[in-house]
């Protein structure tokens, strides 16, 4: 049995040209010449993601969306730098294979990578797939290790010390995302105010810097359909920059849904948190920091963090269905999440967190 995500032919509009596709890779990879095939995987919110087959090789490429023109390929370079800084010293890393910021090939800077065939987990687990209370709670552990391996990483000895400015790094978040929120706000979300003044007044210090994804979940991983407590890839590496490791886990906790909470939480859970012997997030935050070797009396500012940088986000997409600039249906819920995760906010704030 399969568990590949599956793939469609490309959206309207989105399809890439694949006669210059194909010259422009003959040219920088000749082992790749030939005939190029592509279809896209549909899921995501952010740059495209499309499947090449060349052959027998199986590429994954990685572009903006169409109707944005940055004005340079810092983006698309960013991602393809970071994954060619890990190559060789985090294995679960996709392969780089080639990038390419000339826009007359595609109308955009790209790069592709290897594909990583295997399993990945999304809200409910794929037909035909059961994992016991035993082997999850195993699987959450191992993803909190490898979590805490990527922040081991010696940024500056593999090539990366240029890449993020981590020093006030807390500051600049809380302070980027109070903005982005205000400038993305429409008149049927939460205004959040409470909740960046409170993120404001209790900024903790500077925990250190490391490699972080950003964007660290259970559907951005990738396992072994042989043995599911092994993880062969992390995905989407777009949002990775140096900064505080424990900004990165109070962001991934965001997405941290577990069976207790209460049903506005539930209804946009994303991942399959919430199985039998699943960590809960107090689990999550205390196995890392036993494995990190550091100490956190209160870790509720850091998941506050990850609550109010998740609807921004969220609020982020919404905008541009709210006035008119996508028509696609996923986005028009969003609003209502933003709703959900202002309540879930202040709860924690409240009543402390996790």
């Amino acid at each position: 049995m399969s568990f590949d995500d599956p793939t469609r032919p490309p959206r309207p509009g989105e399809e890439p040209d694949t006669e210059a596709l194909a010259g422009w890779l003959g040219r920088v990879r000749p082992e790749l010449a030939g005939p190029v095939e592509v279809s896209q995987f549909p899921a995501g919110h952010s740059n495209l993601t499309y499947l090449l087959r060349v052959g027998d090789h199986e590429l994954v490429l990685r572009r903006p969306p169409f109707g944005k023109k940055p004005k340079s390929g810092h983006d698309m370079h960013r991602e393809w730098q970071v994954l060619s800084a890990l190559a060789g010293h985090f294995p679960h890393a996709p392969e780089p294979v080639a990038f390419c910021d000339d826009t007359s090939v595609l109308g955009a800077p790209f790069f592709l990578m290897r594909r990583i065939r295997g399993l990945i987990l999304r809200r409910d687990l794929p037909e035909g797939l059961e994992l016991a209370p035993e082997t999850m709670r195993a699987l959450c552990c191992r993803l909190v290790d490898v979590h805490r391996e990527l922040h081991a990483l010696d940024h500056r000895a593999i090539g990366l010390e240029d890449f993020g400015h981590p020093e006030g790094y807390v500051e600049r978040q809380i302070t980027g995302w109070s903005q982005r929120y205000r400038a993305a706000r429409t008149p049927d979300v939460p205004d959040f105010e409470e909740v960046m003044a409170w993120l404001a007044a209790n900024r903790p210090p500077e925990r250190g810097a490391a490699v972080i994804h950003n964007d660290y979940r259970f559907d951005n991983v990738v396992l072994d359909p042989g043995d599911p407590l092994r993880i062969i890839g992390i995905l989407d590496w777009e949002m990775a920059t140096i900064g505080d490791p424990l900004m990165d886990l109070g962001a991934s906790l965001a997405y941290w849904v577990q069976a207790d909470d209460p049903p506005e939480l539930q209804a946009i859970r994303l991942v399959p948190t919430t199985l039998p012997g699943a960590l809960t997030r107090r689990e999550v935050v205390d196995r890392y920091l036993q494995g990190a070797g550091l100490e956190v009396d209160d870790f509720t500012f850091y998941h506050v963090y990850g609550l109010f940088r998740l609807a921004g986000i969220a609020q982020q997409i919404y905008y541009r269905f709210f006035h008119g600039q996508t028509k696609d249906p996923r986005f028009g819920r969003l609003g209502m999440a933003v709703q959900i995760l202002e309540g879930a906010a202040r709860h924690a704030i409240a009543h402390g967190s996790p």
